[in-house]
């Protein structure tokens, strides 16, 4: 478990089966797999997928609120107040946290491809 700040907003954030489930009901889409395309980051900042990073980060926080009701991923994005992509400890915090929980036997912070 992170937390993470995203404008004046606190979000804990944890990497769990739960937020691989709620990402794949969500976005029709697997987590694991939109991660691992994320990888790219590393050499090629400008291949950032913003909306991408935040479904992440809402899929690790409503799998940290469970069992509370969460908000669907527009109503959270609705709460926030902005988004400061030049913050690189949010990326770095979401990015660890999903390397940490769903790649235990990698090198920790690192995403085995």
């Amino acid at each position: 478990m992170r937390e993470i700040n995203i404008g004046s907003k606190q979000i804990r954030i944890k990497a769990t089966p739960l937020a691989l489930l709620y990402y794949k009901q969500e976005f029709k889409s697997d987590l694991l797999g939109d991660l691992v395309k994320m990888q790219v980051l590393t050499t090629d900042p400008s291949k950032l997928d913003s909306v991408a990073l935040l479904q992440l980060i809402w899929a690790m926080a409503k799998a940290d609120a469970h069992p509370e009701k969460f908000p669907s991923f527009e109503e959270w994005l609705s709460t926030l107040e902005g988004f400061d992509f030049s913050d690189s400890d949010v990326l770095s915090a979401a990015l660890e946290e999903a390397a940490d929980g769903f790649f235990r036997r990698g090198k920790q912070g690192q995403i085995k491809k």
